[in-house]
């Protein structure tokens, strides 16, 4: 009989009380794996923190950690579980929101394709869905291109399985840039991509959903879909968030080269975002000096 893969998840949780049972109970039915799923509950003002104490007390595989902390948003709280999880007894390290719905499979089919493919980490599609009852496919596996690490994540965290050499590096990354107060971007999925890719680990990003992608007013980031969606994205672009997460990410991962300036992005613009239109936005607010820096 094959010795089943350990799988570390890594749940981050705030304010999570009206999904996060239908999530977890979701992981715990994953086939054909062994897993052990940490949960970092951010200070809430709802019965999260009761529900995973309650889920941890009937379950010894599920641990939650200290609680108090102020996060002040899902990267932080990701961030504290890759420095405060010890990964040596695991295979990989997945990551899960508080508010989505994975297939039975999930897990064990990522793992499959990481070792078929020879990869270093996981990402893939996925199926946004809404409490009216919509649904909508969310393609994310465009073809990867030469700097898209610079300038967007692989997709939805959530999705996001590595292998636990690269879990290990990048939590050492953590722990190091933590030691010196260094402020890390608000997005950790971006920042993991960005750092596998910068340090030559093997990304593949799969063709096909491997959950629901839950889609409510409290989603942080969410699907970029509708005017409005589309609209405010162009609004942090305009106020020079994009931006700034790009300087702060080339600074913290050390990117020295390429420079980012008006001319790199004009003639560089179809390796900067996987999907064509993307590129053209990157092109038309970069021109426009957006996004240059001097590093």
């Amino acid at each position: 009989m094959c010795k089943k893969n350990k799988v570390a998840v890594l749940l981050a949780a705030y304010n999570g009380s009206k999904w996060i049972e239908e999530q977890i109970n979701s992981i715990l039915i994953q086939k054909e794996v062994e897993l052990h799923i940490f949960i970092s509950v951010d200070k809430s003002s709802d019965n999260t923190l009761d529900i995973v104490r309650d889920f941890s007390h009937k379950f010894n595989n599920i641990t939650l950690l200290s609680y108090g902390d102020m996060f002040g948003g899902a990267g932080p709280n990701f961030y504290r579980l890759f420095r405060d999880v010890c990964f040596d007894e695991f295979d990989y390290v997945s990551l899960s929101d508080q508010d989505d719905i994975w297939n039975s499979n999930k897990l064990i089919e990522s793992i499959s394709i990481v070792e078929n493919t020879n990869s270093d980490a996981f990402s893939s599609d996925v199926v946004a869905f809404w409490e009216d009852g919509r649904k909508k496919y969310i393609k994310k596996s465009y073809n990867q291109k030469k700097y898209d690490y610079m300038f967007e994540a692989a997709g939805p965290g959530c999705t996001y399985l590595l292998k636990k050499k690269l879990a290990v590096s990048f939590a050492e990354f953590l722990i190091e840039k933590n030691k010196k107060k260094m402020m890390l971007p608000d997005l950790h999925d971006w920042l993991i991509y960005a750092f596998s890719r910068s340090r030559g680990f093997r990304w593949f990003i799969y063709d096909s959903p491997t959950m629901l992608y839950r889609q409510h007013s409290l989603n942080q980031v969410g699907v970029n879909s509708g005017f409005k969606a589309i609209n405010k994205r162009i609004d942090l672009i305009k106020c020079g968030w994009y931006g700034n997460q790009i300087n702060q990410m080339c600074f913290l991962l050390e990117i020295k080269s390429p420079t980012i300036t008006k001319s790199f992005i004009f003639f560089n613009f179809l390796n900067l975002r996987r999907r064509f239109i993307d590129s053209l936005v990157v092109l038309f607010f970069g021109v426009l000096g957006f996004l240059t820096f001097n590093m």
